[in-house]
Parts: structure tokens; C-alpha cells; sequence
């Protein structure tokens, strides 16, 4: 049995805890907040193979440079004068490449699909009866342009071997009769999956408080001290903690300690935004609405509208204008749906920690032979969570590790 610390409380460290909890191992999360708000809250939902392009992608920087100028756009990346920015924003540039594509995208696949697994997998213990559903994903169109592209991809996913479906207007009405669109057509993968995020995360805390996982709040870890290559303790500003394993699932914040062992994690916040309706939407199959990039799921007790990607460093500020695009990027699409002005000022946001190349971070640095990274899922990592989990267990308990990790290991250059 190892003593195991994990730092971060979202869905990879709680997931993670479940795992090496499995093997028989003693642990220990700190979180620098009340663990009941942030990305793993206030996310999407999806469980999502059907997403095999990453985000540093052909076209991305030339978008996002266009998109800079337009502070309501689904990508909005705000320069600054800071070399860690500058450092990962070279990257992310390097990265958007049709090989990057294609070295990542049967990785990105094979990863989800395994998480799915492993989430309804859960679902079939006892201890578990959070939400999940395989209604699929579609991916509505508004532009011939944006439904050439989609088509693309559904190319390049059929050669990965997923499953999807091309729909006129009239198929689309057909599974899903119970709300107008306005869409020139759609995709529908059949290999997604979705779930209410808070029902899983108040779950999941539950059992691991259950089996004796110690848990603590409202502590930030701001140092550590390291002997030959080890860590020997991690220090907040009033106390002190040891272990044998150190797992960083600190998701935006990882970099600020990994930079004190001299790994050069480059990692960016991404803050989504999500507006929640308890009103009857007739929605009743996952959506993202293409053009405006915006992903509506129907959960237990409301309709979530999340979206953009907006990298401006750690704050968690709600900006009114990229709310309101949000609700009228929903009424463009659903023309008898108007997310009220009460239902805009209670949106909520959380951060998503982004790699350069679109890849997280997995794995142990040479830097550190007791420290396993967990983070930089960026838009997948409420889809990532137990699959992470399970292999970092699999890293710590010096297990076959079932996927290839080399893609996603924390040193790799850009």
C-alpha cells in the first residue's frame, strides 16, 4: 500500500481517487476550494469519441486571430505580455497542423472511448445511480460551409470507425420532434453519451468519503520540497504533508507548481460559460450548434447551454457579452427558445486547463520519479475523467497501463 496525495478535486482527481482506492492505496485530496463549483460543475456533460479533432487544429490561429477583435466570439484569446503566455501560444501555433491532426485523433478516439467504458462501468455498482444516457451527439448546421466541414469530419471519424449519421432538416424533425430548429442540416453520432456533471461529482464524493478517503478544503499547496529527484513534502501556507505518490490534477493551476520542479508544463485557462433552464425546451438529444459553437444538453432538472473558449488567464469574471451569445446563439437555432435575462445573470463559469497540441498531460516527468501529472484535458476533460483516473493508477501501482501514453507524456516538446 502507498500513500497517495492528490492535488485537485475536480473529476480527474476525484476519479483517480477512486482507482488507486481499488488497489488497496491510502489517499488524500487537497483542493484549493470548496470542491462544489468550477469546470467539473459547470461543464457540458459529454461523454465524447465523436470529438477526434483537437483543438490546435488547420485554420485555428486564423480564426482566433479574426475572432480576437469580437469579444463575443467562441474564441476569444486575449494577448499578453507574459513569457509563459508567449511560450504556449508559440506552441499552440506550431501545433495547428494537419499532422498534428493525424497524430492525435485514433489517440483522442481510443482514450474516450475507453473513459466511456469505464463511466458506465461505474454506473453498474451498487454505489452509483448518476445520470447517464446514449442518445448520441448532433451536431447542428446553420451554413453550407460549416456543414461542408462537418461532413469532413465525419469522414475522417467512419475511418476511426465511429458510427454517424448525415440528416436533412425533415430527419432531423424525426428524432427530434418536440423542439423547432432552424438548421440548413446534421450530423448524428451514435457513439456519444451524456450525463448531469453535479449528480456524478456529489456521488462520487459521497463513496470516497464512505471508504475513508480524507479529504481537504480550501487549502492551496504553494511549495514542495524535493531530495534527489523526489518529492518529500508539499507545503500551504499553514501546513505541512507528506506521502510516497504525488499526483498534480490541479487542472489551470497545475503549472504553477510543476514549474518548481523545472517541467515546463505550458497550460492556459480556457473559461466556458453555462446557462442553465429548468423550462420544458423539448430538447431531447445532445447539440452542438455548430456555427456559434455552442453545446446544449438536456440534464436532470434543466437544458445547460455552455460554451466559448476564452483564454485570458486565471480569473473567473463572468463577461456579460459572451453570456449574452451564448443565449442568442440558443434562440437563433431554437427560434421558440429565449433564455430569460434571470436565467443569463446566474450563468457560471470554470476553467479548462489547454494544452498547446490539444493532448493532456499524462504521466511522470523524468523530472520527478514520485509525481504523476494528470491534467491539460482542455474541452475533454469531464469525457477524460475516469479513464485518467484509471491509467494514473495504472502508472502508480506499476501496472500494464492500458492505452499508449507517449502522446499524452507531460516532457514532450513542441
Amino acid at each position: 500500500m502507498k500513500e497517495c496525495i492528490i492535488i485537485g478535486g475536480g473529476i480527474v482527481g476525484l476519479c483517480t481517487a477512486y482507482y488507486l482506492h481499488l488497489e488497496g492505496h491510502k489517499v488524500t485530496i487537497i483542493d484549493q476550494s470548496s470542491m462544489d463549483a468550477g469546470a467539473s460543475y459547470v461543464n457540458a456533460g459529454y461523454l465524447t469519441p465523436s470529438h477526434i479533432i483537437p483543438l490546435a487544429a488547420p485554420g485555428a490561429v486564423k480564426q482566433g486571430i479574426k475572432w480576437m477583435f469580437d469579444k463575443a466570439s467562441p474564441l476569444y484569446i486575449k494577448p499578453r505580455l507574459e513569457q509563459h503566455f508567449i511560450q504556449w501560444a508559440w506552441a499552440f501555433n506550431k501545433s495547428c497542423t494537419a499532422r498534428n491532426v493525424a497524430r492525435c485523433s485514433t489517440a483522442i478516439k481510443d482514450i474516450n472511448l475507453f473513459s466511456s467504458e469505464l463511466y458506465h462501468a461505474l454506473l453498474q455498482q451498487e454505489e452509483f445511480s448518476f445520470h447517464l444516457e446514449k442518445k448520441g451527439l448532433l451536431m447542428v448546421c446553420q451554413t453550407e460551409q460549416l456543414f461542408e466541414e462537418e461532413l469532413h469530419t465525419a469522414t475522417l471519424a467512419r475511418t476511426e470507425g465511429l458510427g454517424v449519421q448525415t440528416l436533412t432538416p425533415a430527419e432531423l424533425r424525426s428524432i427530434e420532434p418536440n423542439v423547432a430548429m432552424t438548421t440548413i442540416g446534421a450530423l448524428h453520432y451514435d457513439c456519444d453519451s451524456h450525463t448531469t456533471p453535479h449528480i456524478f461529482m456529489q456521488q462520487m464524493k459521497a463513496f470516497l468519503t464512505k471508504v475513508g478517503i480524507t479529504f481537504i478544503k480550501n487549502e492551496k499547496i504553494t511549495d514542495l520540497t524535493t531530495r534527489q529527484g523526489r518529492i518529500t513534502a508539499i507545503q500551504s501556507s499553514t501546513n505541512t504533508y507528506t506521502a510516497d505518490e504525488y499526483i498534480l490534477a490541479a487542472g489551470s493551476w497545475s503549472h504553477h507548481l510543476s514549474k518548481k520542479l523545472g517541467i515546463k508544463l505550458l497550460l492556459e485557462a480556457g473559461k466556458g460559460y453555462a446557462i442553465n433552464t429548468s423550462r420544458t425546451t423539448g430538447i431531447s438529444i445532445p447539440t452542438i450548434l455548430c456555427e456559434a459553437k455552442v453545446a446544449v444538453t438536456p440534464m436532470i432538472g434543466h437544458t445547460r447551454f455552455a460554451g466559448t473558449m476564452e483564454i485570458a488567464g486565471i480569473n473567473h469574471s463572468i463577461n456579460p457579452t459572451r453570456v449574452q451569445a451564448i443565449a442568442r446563439a440558443a434562440q437563433r437555432y431554437y427560434p421558440d427558445i429565449q433564455l430569460s435575462t434571470t436565467e443569463q445573470e446566474q450563468a457560471s463559469c470554470g476553467l479548462r486547463p489547454v494544452s498547446p497540441d490539444g493532448m493532456p498531460y499524462i504521466g511522470r516527468s523524468a523530472a520527478c520519479t514520485n509525481l504523476t501529472i494528470a491534467t491539460g484535458h482542455a474541452m475533454m476533460g469531464w469525457s477524460l475523467g475516469p479513464a485518467t483516473g484509471k491509467l494514473v493508477s495504472e502508472i502508480i501501482t506499476d501496472q500494464k497501463i492500458t492505452l499508449p501514453i507517449d502522446l499524452y507524456h507531460p516532457d514532450r516538446k513542441f
